[in-house]
């Protein structure tokens, strides 16, 4: 479960740096749930093709933080804004967040 958290986190910042076709395979995968014997049928490949496609998506959002650091960013500035007793200040900085 947490795998599944955390690369959705990775695919919130960095989905737009895939192709169409690897942004399906995630989305039908970690979103709808599908098996990869149904996303094979639905895009008539083989279970094996699903699955090599599904590791180079997940690759890719890995390299891109590891070279980026969004997610680890935005995790640090969510517990700073967890320790700030001004309201209003909070608020704005988890506005960003």
């Amino acid at each position: 479960m947490e795998d599944f958290v955390y690369y959705n986190n990775l695919y919130d910042l960095y989905g737009v740096l895939l192709t169409d076709k690897q942004k399906k395979y995630f989305e039908d995968y970690y979103f709808y749930n599908l098996s990869f014997a149904e996303m094979a049928d639905n895009y008539n490949v083989s279970r094996n093709a699903v699955f090599k496609q599904l590791h180079i998506v997940i690759e890719k959002l890995e390299d891109y933080e590891e070279k980026l650091h969004l997610l680890k960013k935005r995790n640090t500035l969510g517990e700073i804004a967890n320790k700030i007793e001004d309201s209003n200040i909070r608020q704005l900085l988890e506005k960003l967040i």
